[in-house]
C-alpha cells in the first residue's frame, strides 16, 4: 500500500501553480492572457509561476503571432499532466485517509 504522501509534489502545490496546472489540464494547450485573467493575477505574477514550471518540465511555451501581436501559448507536457494527476491522487489519499488506523 503506497502512502497517502506518494505523489505529492511540492512544485505544484502552490496554490497558483496548482491552479496553472489545473487549467492546463483541462485543454490541450491556452493562451498566457486568458490564464492570467482567470486566475487574476498580474503578467509578472503568472509569469514567475509559469517559469517554475517551465524549469521541472511541466508546462512549455509556444509562441505565435495571432492579430498581429505576439502571443504566449501554455501546455501541459506529458510529464506535467502526470505530476499533475498524481499530486491530485495524493491531495485526496490525504483527505480521504482514515486517521483512526494506525
Amino acid at each position: 500500500m503506497t502512502a497517502p504522501e506518494d505523489g505529492f509534489n511540492e512544485t505544484i502545490h502552490a496554490p497558483n501553480r496548482l491552479r496553472i496546472c489545473a487549467a492546463l489540464d483541462a485543454v490541450e494547450e491556452i493562451e498566457f492572457s486568458t490564464v492570467r485573467e482567470t486566475l487574476g493575477v498580474s503578467p509578472s505574477v503568472l509569469s514567475k509561476h509559469v517559469t517554475v514550471l517551465c524549469d521541472v518540465g511541466y508546462v512549455e511555451q509556444r509562441r505565435a503571432v495571432r492579430d498581429t501581436r505576439q502571443r504566449v501559448w501554455l501546455r501541459l507536457t506529458k510529464q506535467g499532466r502526470a505530476a499533475y494527476r498524481a499530486h491530485l491522487a495524493a491531495l485526496r489519499a490525504i483527505v480521504n485517509a482514515d486517521l483512526t488506523e494506525g
